[in-house]
């Protein structure tokens, strides 16, 4: 148990109770999520958001934290980024994620995902590129 712990806390990718998720790339079917030490910065699809602080996990590896969200981010940005809120759960090395974006300009709520990303695999975007820096 404690080289689990010990990897854990070297930034594996493993669910650590009570921690944060790990800095790095998590890469899925056209979705990605690229951590820093203060934000996170997510991709579905053609569309991008942005998480301004580090994400908490509970007990259970889950969080649910405020952002914001551009749903029209490709081929060109359009509108500006609306109010969201991203939830997940962290299992292992596997995050999923959900997002519900307040559309404000068309009044509203639009859910995106769930979608599900692994840790230190490259996101795999098929129609639009993703971002290398949050």
């Amino acid at each position: 148990m404690g080289a689990a712990i010990v990897a854990a806390a070297c930034g594996d990718g493993a669910f650590v109770p009570g921690g944060t998720l790990d800095i790095g790339t998590w890469g899925g079917d056209e979705a990605g999520v690229i951590v820093t030490d203060s934000s996170a910065h997510v991709h579905v699809r053609c569309t991008f958001g942005d998480i301004p602080d580090v994400i908490l996990l509970n007990e259970e590896g889950r969080f649910t934290v405020d952002g914001s969200y551009v749903l029209r981010a490709y081929p060109v940005t359009v509108g500006p980024p609306l109010p969201a809120q991203f939830s997940g759960r962290v299992v292992g090395r596997t995050l999923t994620l959900a997002i519900a974006v307040n559309d404000t300009v068309e009044d509203r709520v639009v859910a995106l995902g769930p979608v599900t990303v692994v840790y230190g695999r490259e996101p795999r975007m098929i129609a639009c590129p993703i971002c290398r820096a949050p």
